[in-house]
């Protein structure tokens, strides 16, 4: 399972049309290979559906009429998978013959120009996806845009749209198009023409790009917040300024998005085919992900443009305070349990995660925790943070993965043992310091103890269920240190407590 590092495949395909003009060697039968596959996405078609499924089942629900155009993200699935679902779930129960995907140009510095497909279709896991040759002709005689399938061979942004579109609108074809540059002329022109094309046809744009490339996650929501506010503006002038200011706006902003050219397409084509409105339905980084470092992410943004009140819609955008304060409420504990089985379903079914969000704003706030799996009553795995690692949503993903295929105790948990797991939540209070170890309530109390570089934790449960006193409590923790059992009366011995809030499945029944 390849869930980190983006690469772009070593397949060149060297057949295609050049300066507009075909060349003896038609490309017209040609099937683009799969490239990104078991990089970016599942390459097993079974795992491929079922991230698909997933993503589709935790989108935005619709809640815009008359879709005409989308900015989806284009990163691993496993970063911004849910960002592009939560998009195409906006048009799905439209009906749309034909999908233009418009790519941004990763791979070629001095392409300038607009590059259609001149093939037969693009391959994937789920199949192959047609070309609708006779817009994409037409896209090349009326746009300004040339066959130059050199520009598709190595490039994902593109490639990474057509599963979902796949599972969204499995009857459409597709038209694949890399945009060269961000040029205005250029992209107005190709814009235009798509929207005249377009008339008459039951017709959906999709512009790939992603946003920020590498700040901290807080400059990144900072940053991707006023570009999509230009975007569901449709500021075209707007979006240049941003880019052209991107490397002095904040450190270690290198873009503000990374498919300008593709996005300035899709609005000119949606204001020509009578858009007024963006929305931005959802937001995210990679730093939101389980698997994402936050201190350099990319962002991800959900848009859709479509007719209607003319302005932007940008209330997916309004911050969300955590609540420091108050114990949870059974409806989180029962999101943080159902997260907690989902993650570790997902990653062994589906090779991708859910990204963790829903709950209150309780969910938000730092706290420790840990994830404990037993299988028949016997522990099947542990794995917890006693200090705060980010929004407790997010940890309590990333304990679950850990604990499931990370404790070195036990082999990772295996498919077929999904239906006898039983997972337990526990969500820690911060620590305290003890005066003296009689103060420490077995049952109540969970226990930190330090001698040294040595350390071991018990949750305040472990006492109860193994029927320890105090002094039985300690001697064991002392042991599980790799010290003597007496050695947490030692001077320089440190104990801390703390609580913990314990829930498990039988709260879902």
């Amino acid at each position: 399972m390849r869930l980190k590092g983006i690469a772009l495949g070593l397949v060149i395909l060297t057949a295609g049309l050049t300066a507009g003009v075909r060349e003896q060697a038609t490309t017209a039968q040609t099937v683009r290979p799969a490239v990104v596959a078991g990089q970016f996405y599942p390459a097993d078609p079974a795992a491929l559906r079922a991230a698909l499924e997933g993503f589709f089942r935790d989108a935005v629900p619709a809640r815009v009429a008359g879709p005409v155009a989308l900015v989806v993200p284009h990163a691993g699935f496993v970063y911004s998978g849910q960002i592009a679902a939560d998009a195409y779930r906006q048009a799905q129960s439209t009906p749309i013959d034909t999908v233009v995907i418009l790519g941004t140009n990763h791979t070629s510095a001095a392409f300038r120009r607009v590059s259609v497909y001149d093939g037969a279709g693009y391959r994937t896991p789920l199949g192959v996806a047609r070309v609708d040759r006779d817009l994409a002709e037409a896209l090349v005689r009326e746009g300004g845009g040339v066959f130059e399938a050199s520009l598709h061979a190595r490039e994902h942004s593109v490639e990474v749209q057509v599963p979902f579109v796949q599972h969204a609108f499995p009857d459409a074809a597709i038209v694949p198009v890399v945009v060269g540059s961000a040029d205005p002329e250029s992209c107005r022109r190709f814009g235009r023409a798509l929207a005249a094309l377009g008339a008459g046809r039951r017709l959906l744009v999709v512009a790939s790009s992603d946003l920020s490339h590498y700040p901290g996650k807080r400059v990144a929501a900072e940053v991707d917040r006023r570009t999509l506010e230009a975007i569901a503006s449709l500021n075209l002038e707007g979006l240049a300024d941003l880019e052209a200011r991107a490397a002095t706006m904040q450190r270690g902003v290198d873009t503000c998005a990374c498919g300008e050219g593709p996005i300035r397409v899709a609005m000119e084509a949606a204001r020509a085919r009578g858009a007024l409105r963006g929305t931005v339905i959802s937001y995210a980084n990679s730093g939101d992900a389980v698997f994402g470092d936050p201190e350099r992410v990319v962002g991800y943004g959900a848009v859709v443009f479509s007719s209607g009140e003319a302005g932007a819609d940008l209330r997916a955008l309004q911050p969300v305070a955590a609540e420091p304060a108050g114990p949870l409420d059974d409806a989180d504990r029962r999101v943080l349990l159902r997260l907690a089985r989902e993650t570790i379903t997902r990653f062994l079914r589906s090779e991708t995660v859910p990204l963790p969000r829903g709950g209150s704003a309780r969910l938000l706030r730092e706290s420790g925790a840990f994830v404990t799996l037993k299988s028949h009553g016997q522990l099947r795995g542990c794995i917890g943070r006693i200090q705060p690692a980010g929004p407790l949503i997010q940890l309590d993903s990333t304990l679950a993965l850990d604990s499931a295929f990370r404790d070195s105790r036990f082999k990772p948990v295996g498919v077929g043992e999904l239906r006898d797991i039983e997972i337990e939540v526990s969500v820690l209070t911060p620590l305290a310091a003890v005066p003296r170890p009689e103060a420490i309530q077995p049952g109540r109390d969970g226990v930190v103890l330090r001698v040294g570089d040595r350390s071991a934790v018990f949750l305040p449960q472990v006492a109860t269920e193994q029927g320890w006193t105090r002094t039985e409590m300690l001697d064991n923790l002392a042991l599980k240190a790799g010290l003597a059992a007496g050695a947490w009366r030692e001077k320089r011995a440190v104990l801390q407590t703390f609580r913990a809030d314990v829930f498990d499945e039988a709260l879902l029944k």
